[in-house]
């Protein structure tokens, strides 16, 4: 596994992580068992960055990665990162308070063991409350404190990129960035290297489009955010199938699949590509089970695509891609 410096926090972290949306909830059920499996598969295979939130099955992805702390005494070896603001208990606007922030920043502490968190984020909340910058002040009294070591965002569109970017305190941006998600190379990857902003990379395979096993008949479980939240019904449509509607999103990674080179399957030319830009500090594609996270921890061992490769992909983005994405980009 290849590793990469994360931004200003000068921490070395695997450039394949794990992220555990999947192992906490609304990717349909994945037992304790399985979970933990996962997690010890993706270490074992090089990974050291692993990304959740306090919103992830109610607590469960938090506490799955803290069990697993404990039986891998592996703490030290570890980056954890985790996100707040969006819990239901008490919810919106009252989670956007100097009381609440500090009250699941501690429950996150708690589920995970540990004493500081490595990095906290905020977690898509409304831009005009992240842009106050209250949010980031408060973190900033946790830091003080010794409850967090960094503290950052995860958002959905390039202005409040830019506007965290901005921020002395910002040590990191989660984004979503795939083939079919290209706008961020052009307004954001300089400004992030300037400020020494770590990018984390979210949905590097478009909620499983990306995987090239889908059809316009593919069904998901009724608890799966792929079923629910298809055209944005119960967050932003950003964050289910890159905010493409999901007959077109198969239609396109159809038309993908003409595009990968010999020798590699679709999700290694979507992973490779997100790698290939040096602005990105680490991916964090999920996995439900072992084979898939060996597969993702895989990728970092791949050769760079070509020049040409990536002409093609940015070529076809502009003419098939770009016209077709919903939601805050």
């Amino acid at each position: 596994m290849n590793s990469r410096i994360f931004g200003k926090t000068g921490r070395v972290v695997s450039e394949v992580g794990l992220g555990t949306w999947q192992i906490g909830g609304n990717w349909g059920d994945v037992t304790d068992e399985t979970a933990l499996a996962t997690l010890r598969a993706a270490y074992e295979a090089g990974t050291t960055f692993l990304d959740t939130a306090d919103v992830y099955g109610g607590g469960r992805s938090e506490k799955l990665i803290g069990q697993f702390l404990k039986e891998s005494k592996a703490r030290d070896r570890l980056f954890i990162a985790t996100k707040l603001g969006r819990r239901g208990d008490p919810g919106w606007p009252a989670n956007f308070t100097r009381e609440v922030v500090r009250r699941h920043t501690e429950d996150s502490l708690r589920h995970l063991g540990v004493d500081a968190l490595d990095l906290t984020q905020f977690h898509c909340v409304p831009p005009d409350v992240l842009m106050r910058g209250e949010l980031f002040g408060w973190a900033e009294e946790l830091k003080r404190e010794g409850k967090i070591k960094f503290y950052g965002a995860s958002v959905e569109a390039m202005d409040e990129a830019k506007w965290c970017c901005a921020q002395p305190g910002c040590a990191s941006l989660q984004i979503i960035f795939n083939i079919f998600r290209q706008k961020p190379i052009h307004v954001l990857f300089d400004a992030a290297r300037r400020n020494g902003v770590g990018l984390i990379v979210r949905l590097p395979l478009a909620s499983g489009l990306l995987g090239g096993r889908m059809t316009a008949q593919t069904k998901f479980p009724a608890d799966d955010h792929r079923h629910f939240n298809r055209d944005g019904q119960s967050f932003n449509v950003g964050e289910t199938f890159a905010g493409l509607p999901f007959e077109k999103g198969v239609e396109l990674a159809d038309a993908t699949k003409l595009l990968v080179p010999s020798g590699l399957t679709i999700a290694e030319l979507a992973l490779r590509w997100c790698l290939d830009f040096e602005a990105v500090s680490v991916i964090i594609p999920g996995a439900r089970n072992v084979a898939q996270a060996r597969g993702n921890a895989r990728v970092s061992t791949l050769a760079r695509l070509s020049r040409e490769q990536h002409v093609k992909l940015a070529a076809f983005y502009e003419r098939e891609v770009a016209n077709y994405i919903r939601g805050p980009y």
